[in-house]
């Protein structure tokens, strides 16, 4: 087995964490100094602060102008519970289940709401679903990106422009990295500490205007929370989607978001963001296409995630090993890079195969990468030595 000598050169930041991601380059806590704080979010400075969030998000995601953009709690769970709840009921229903949120989603369709129609489209980590399945007359419930598994979809195809039931997108480690097909999608959600570094516990919900029209035109059976509720009197309740949230946000991580938004206006905007991600992902993948002993975890190479980039140890001698002890040298190598400062939580996801996830998003730089791949085969060859010897 080659023997690989410590890196002399770390990442500048290892900050490699799927969610919460690495904040933007050059980012301080000086750049909240603007934040509304001890004001009611309702006054005139807090809701422009609000508003301005909303503005921002079209402009820097390409939203087309007759969608509406929110702000809710919960993060992305948050904005997918809502949507859910408040939207599903009137029609069948089908759900792409390929890594652990898809298939919470699952869960809540089928044990919680309990709808009696529907049909789980499943696939093991690392694979798609068949997307051929996908009805036209259903509501379809899918991530784009799948954080946990590195699997994204190739693209919207699959979904007929003609459809006649409601698409729901989970695009948290999607949005602001991938080219989501917003004529195909009713529904889209993401956190902000996902897409842009943000900080926790907010999520935002943008909706069609046939998410609209479906909300206006069908009220569920069951009692829905306030924090779900989107209509007033039978009617979209507009002031969401104004500014006006649903229950009290934190100012300071309003402020944190604007402050990601206009960075990434000021790199170029939406374009310039997924060739970030784009150049991040391509140094893993240029690594990975020299080493041996890894290899990505999801199969195909159209799915592959240029975000959430996960990957598996294929090397004979560890793939020989139980389930368990494979488990264990996977959390070794985490665990190792961790505490030299090279990069920190690229463990795999508790419920993925063994191995490791490095969050290639758009507020990582290229050089980072490039730098952790050396530490990578170290650690690989450290690991490995210690279990030959044991």
């Amino acid at each position: 087995m080659t023997t690989f000598a410590k890196p002399a050169i770390k990442p500048a930041r290892p900050e490699f964490s799927s969610g919460p991601c690495a904040k933007r380059p050059g980012w301080t806590p000086e750049q909240l100094k603007n934040a509304v704080l001890g004001r009611s979010h309702r006054g005139k400075p807090g809701k422009a602060r609000l508003k301005a969030a909303i503005d921002q998000t079209r402009i820097v995601l390409q939203v087309p102008d007759d969608y509406l953009i929110g702000i809710v709690p919960g993060s992305d769970t948050g904005a997918m519970e809502m949507a859910m709840w408040s939207l599903l009921g009137p029609r069948p229903v089908q759900l792409l289940a390929f890594e652990s949120f898809g298939k919470d989603w699952v869960t809540d369709v089928t044990k919680q709401l309990k709808l009696p129609d529907v049909q789980v489209l499943d696939a093991p980590y690392g694979a798609l679903p068949d997307l051929t399945q996908v009805r036209p007359d259903a509501d379809l419930v899918f991530t784009w990106n799948g954080t946990t598994s590195g699997v994204r979809v190739p693209g919207a195809d699959f979904i007929a422009a003609d459809r006649e039931g409601l698409t729901l997108c989970d695009a948290t480690s999607a949005a602001f990295a991938q080219a989501l097909d917003w004529p195909k999608l009713d529904v889209v959600t993401y956190s902000w500490q996902k897409a842009l570094g943000g900080e926790a516990a907010h999520g935002m919900l943008i909706l069609s205007p046939r998410a609209v029209e479906r909300l206006e035109s069908y009220a569920p059976a069951w009692p829905m929370p306030k924090l779900f509720r989107l209509t007033k009197g039978g009617k979209i309740n507009a002031e969401i989607f104004e500014g006006a949230t649903i229950n009290t946000p934190s100012m300071l991580c309003v402020e944190d978001y604007l402050d990601a938004l206009l960075w990434a206006k000021d790199m170029g905007g939406l374009e310039a963001l997924r060739a970030r991600a784009d150049a991040n992902f391509a140094a893993v993948e240029a690594w990975v296409a020299r080493t041996a002993w890894v290899d990505f975890l999801a199969e195909a190479p159209e799915t592959r995630s240029n975000t959430s980039v996960c990957l598996k140890v294929v090397d004979p001698k560890i793939t020989a090993l139980p389930a368990d002890a494979q488990a264990d040298f996977a959390k070794k190598l985490a665990s190792l890079l961790e505490k030299e400062g090279a990069a920190y939580d690229i463990g795999g996801y508790r419920d993925a195969p063994p191995g490791l996830r490095i969050w290639c998003g758009s507020t990582i730089e290229t050089a980072d990468v490039e730098a952790l791949t050396p530490w990578l085969d170290w650690a690989f060859s450290t690991v490995s030595a210690e279990l030959a010897a044991a």
